[in-house]
């Protein structure tokens, strides 16, 4: 599933852009705050990471921390619709009123008047449905300008694919060159539909930093490992959220446009795959 580096992904920086449905566009690299803390620590890295160039961040109502994004988005002086907000709907909130409650409950929480891209954020079995019904009531609404899934493996997407009025334009799983040949399947079939592949934890949570072939393409670059696994990302044509609190290291993972890897590192990357799980394992809900 390689490719050649991809022209989109070479010249402007983090807030370049790919287009999902409806004319929305979506920042390539957002700022991802799972487990992110509740507080200062939060609201520091949205700021730092708007100032380092980013107009996207990703969040979510279980992580507890969307005030904070909103406190962070507010402090950084930018208007509201430069910046691309992404939040999730959580497992005790499926079923149609529960998620337009929920949905309510994150707008006031990050303190805006829409959200750019609302996801399903896990496959629930039994209410997938009901719960689609009223993602696709907030977009025809207005309130939700884009809405997606997350942890959506392939027959969650094929079960999705047969009743939805309204495509997700997203799908948000973990991804990796660690376990990209391994999702295959989702990717394509993700793909096929239009629906733009986002990936999490594409740092591996930093267990795959130290691998030698890794480190061997980083030291051609004169880049981190970070960074070659995020420019893997963005020329697999994947939306990447890197996850920091840091604000050298929210920097560096955005400085990955003034160099492109080649055919062959992208091969050596995409034969690392050992189906690498580091979070939640979707492929096991039914």
């Amino acid at each position: 599933m390689s490719t050649s580096p991809d022209p989109r992904h070479t010249s402007t920086g983090p807030a370049d852009t790919l287009p999902l449905r409806d004319g929305v566009e979506i920042p390539v690299i957002g700022l991802g705050v799972f487990r992110s803390p509740a507080g200062r620590a939060t609201q520091q890295a949205v700021i730092a990471a708007l100032d380092a160039g980013y107009r996207h961040i990703d969040t979510a109502a279980v992580y507890g921390n969307e005030a904070d994004v909103g406190h962070g988005l507010r402090a950084s002086g930018l208007d509201r619709d430069q910046v691309f907000i992404t939040t999730k709907l959580w497992n005790a909130d499926h079923g149609y009123q529960p998620t337009l409650d929920a949905f309510e409950r994150s707008r006031r929480q990050l303190g805006v008047d829409h959200i750019d891209l609302y996801l399903v954020h896990w496959p629930v079995p039994g209410t997938r449905e009901e719960t689609w019904r009223a993602m696709e009531h907030l977009l025809e609404t207005g309130k939700a300008r884009a809405i997606g899934v997350s942890n959506y493996m392939a027959h969650h997407l094929e079960e999705l694919l047969g009743y939805a009025q309204h495509l997700p334009s997203v799908n948000q799983f973990e991804i990796s060159p660690y376990n990209f040949r391994s999702r295959a399947d989702v990717v394509d079939l993700s793909r096929k539909n239009g629906i733009q592949v986002e990936a999490y934890s594409p740092l591996t949570k930093g267990r795959k930093l130290d691998d030698p072939p890794l480190v061997r393409i980083a030291e051609a670059h004169g880049c981190s490992t970070a960074q070659v696994l995020i420019r893997w990302a963005l020329q697999q044509g994947l939306v990447v959220l890197p996850k920091s609190t840091h604000a050298d290291r929210i920097a560096g993972n955005a400085d990955v446009f003034g160099f492109a890897l080649t055919e062959d590192e992208m091969e050596t990357l995409d034969a690392l795959d050992e189906n690498l799980v580091t979070a939640w394992d979707p492929t096991t809900t039914p």
